[in-house]
């Protein structure tokens, strides 16, 4: 697998999932690319006109799911379009066969497969991979981050002012009023500049090789936080699920910053 600094810091079991994601996101990857700006997406609304899946989709998915069901038939799936599989095993696999749907559909290259295992409830590994970029980020639990420089490590930035920062806005932006335009506001007069991404696996690993300072984000499932959550900590961000109410409420940061970004957003 590239990139991994030393293979001898992970064990059998670990390289077995860390090649097994590699696998997946390589091959979603390539489908995802064959489709990629073209016409013919079949864009379907998921409830709303902001919420919304795609032929490109449903056949990473189908590919991704393929290869868990053939190699490890025992375990338990967690996916974006199919939902919980409702296995009960001590091994699930935690899905989202296409992260920013939207900018994949807009012809935007800002996209990724994000792909994380939890064992016995606990995330173990994390998997991304950003196809148009060909550029990979992945985390074993205690055995640090990895992306296309090598290991990972948070900025040691301590002012926000001097921050770069992402978010992203709720699919129910239209009708809920908690739909983050508040605390967007009071953030950006605080930071150097705020960026919208569109992929919050993406944004996550970002925070993770330095190149945001933080991140947050309102009303996420746990596809698109569970694989780049643990890619975060495991670079020394500081990593926090701050609401239980609207979703999964997300906050990934410098450690230096961490603290004044989560009262500005909470």
């Amino acid at each position: 697998m590239k990139n991994i600094i030393d293979e001898k810091n992970f064990t059998p079991q670990e390289l077995e999932w860390l090649h097994l994601a590699q696998q997946m996101g390589h091959q979603a990857g390539k489908v995802l690319r064959n489709y990629f700006r073209r016409r013919d997406l079949g864009i379907q609304d998921k409830g709303n006109a902001y919420d919304i899946v795609t032929e490109a989709d449903k056949a990473s998915e189908r590919l991704i799911l393929d290869l868990i069901h053939d190699l490890f038939p025992d375990h338990a799936v967690l996916s974006e379009e199919s939902g919980d599989d409702h296995r009960h095993a001590r091994c699930q696999w935690i899905i989202d066969p296409l992260d920013g749907t939207v900018n994949y559909s807009a012809g935007i290259a800002t996209y990724c497969i994000s792909i994380g295992l939890k064992v016995a409830g606990e995330t173990r590994m994390g998997y991304v991979y950003a196809p148009t970029l060909d550029e990979e980020f992945y985390a074993i639990k205690g055995k640090g981050a990895y992306g296309p420089y090598g290991r990972l490590q948070a900025k040691d930035t301590t002012e926000l002012q001097r921050a770069v920062i992402s978010t992203g806005f709720p699919y129910d932006k239209a009708t809920n009023p908690d739909n983050n335009l508040d605390r967007f506001a009071r953030v950006m007069p605080r930071v150097r500049g705020i960026r919208r991404l569109g992929s919050a696996a993406m944004d996550l690993c970002y925070v993770a090789a330095g190149w945001l300072d933080g991140y947050w984000e309102l009303n996420l499932k746990e596809w698109d936080a569970c694989a780049g959550e643990l890619i975060a900590l495991e670079a020394g961000a500081t990593v926090k699920r701050y609401r239980n109410d609207h979703g999964i409420c997300i906050l990934a940061a410098c450690p230096g910053i961490a603290t004044e970004l989560l009262d500005l957003v909470q």
